[in-house]
């Protein structure tokens, strides 16, 4: 089933707070809700479903609509770490299009750095009995040297240097210093992210995102509803979604499942990769960013770092603006699940309300990608295609 015009995305919000000392998870996510719901022009008493990952405390779901107080007929939980809140978008329009609900508010929230998360330095227990934890946690294996295996093999194959991996900083560092509560604000040089500490070889520390608290909802409406509400909504064009696993160790560490999520996106959307005006890439690494923008199609395998290094992500100045806001590069990354943030920045670009500095010039067509997990391992990846609702 398509879900192609389906569902729009009628209220978007990002928490404004990056270190919360004060509050809990759970808070922050009623917060968010409270925040998307006020744009959409809705209440808590139109929500018919909800969705959320395993950022939401207790028993996720079903915790959070008792904590709400919200009455509704349709939960989803699903877990895919960082791409699961892009693909709660497909998910939720597959439900409204199905007659299974018609207001789908969706909420992420995280408190890593009030935690004191080391997000990426050290060994990470994916908990109970994961099948991986005993053939990885015993090695050490942390998520910054999978995806520095992944920058080192892509160099390899292909000739990638360190200097181009850090444009992509340099490019999220440009739109940062026009975004107040940026957790990075100073524009970067290629020279500041390469000499930079090294953390893995051959990921810098400036290649790596930032950590931070804070979350972000989205209210996701049939199109009877978005027609009543007074707040310009975006149309949801296109979804995809795959898994990627080792193979029992026969892995090509230069490529993401974005390779297969895609393609299924713009399929179902019916553009190209030459249509879309702005890209929200998920960016926990700047390999990350690099491997996804040719798996997605914007330039061939092997040429991303040619692409990113003639400044093509930077807005005003490339053909691809990417991550307005900043990103998890230079902004947020709460929860370790930061497709969140892609979208809400997308959804600001196609309606204009980016921040003048960086607002792409009459943005119609937008794509956002979610990443979870580890390109060294197994990973999740989620592609949505969003488009300007003009009518």
């Amino acid at each position: 089933m398509s879900i192609r015009n389906k569902a729009y995305i009628a209220g978007a919000y990002e928490h404004p707070t990056r270190h919360a000392i004060d509050k809990s998870t759970a808070q922050l996510h009623a917060e968010v809700a409270k925040g998307a719901l006020e744009d959409a022009g809705l209440t808590k008493d139109d929500v018919d479903a909800y969705y959320c990952a395993g950022d939401a405390p207790g028993l996720g779901g079903l915790s959070m609509v008792e904590y709400m107080g919200l009455q509704v007929q349709h939960i989803d939980t699903t877990e895919t770490g960082g791409s699961s809140y892009v693909a709660h978008i497909g998910h939720a329009a597959a439900a409204i299009a199905a007659g299974k609900c018609n207001v789908a508010l969706i909420t992420l929230a995280g408190r890593p750095k009030a935690e004191g998360m080391a997000t990426g330095t050290k060994p990470r227990n994916w908990g109970g009995d994961a099948p991986d934890n005993s053939f990885e946690f015993p090695y050490g294996s942390t998520v910054t040297n999978n995806y520095a295996m992944a920058a080192m093999r892509h160099m390899h194959e292909f000739g990638t240097t360190s200097e181009q991996l850090a444009w992509i900083k340099v490019a999220a560092s440009h739109h940062a210093q026009h975004n107040e509560r940026a957790a990075i604000r100073k524009v970067l040089t290629v020279e500041d992210v390469v000499n930079s500490p090294m953390i893995a070889d051959p990921l810098h520390r400036m290649d790596c995102c930032v950590i931070t608290d804070g979350g972000g909802a989205l209210v996701i409406v049939s199109p009877e509803i978005a027609k009543k509400l007074e707040r310009k909504c975006v149309r949801i064009l296109g979804h995809g979604e795959a898994p990627k696993t080792r193979i029992g160790g026969q892995i090509d560490l230069t490529y993401t499942g974005a390779k297969w999520s895609g393609p299924k996106a713009f399929e179902e959307a019916k553009v190209t990769p030459a249509d879309i005006d702005y890209a929200s890439i998920y960016d926990s690494f700047t390999i990350t960013v690099l491997e996804t923008l040719e798996d997605l199609g914007f330039c061939e395998k092997g040429q991303g770092g040619k692409f990113v290094a003639d400044g093509n992500l930077i807005s005003g100045v490339g053909k691809l603006p990417f991550n307005t806001d900043g990103g998890g590069l230079c902004n947020n990354h709460p929860a370790n699940r930061g497709g969140m943030t892609k979208v809400l920045e997308a959804v600001r670009q196609l309606r204009g309300e980016a921040h003048p500095m960086v607002q792409v010039p009459n943005c119609k067509l937008a794509v956002a990608h979610g990443t979870g997990g580890s390109l060294g391992t197994r990973m999740g990846s989620a592609t949505v295609i969003l488009e300007r609702d003009d009518a």
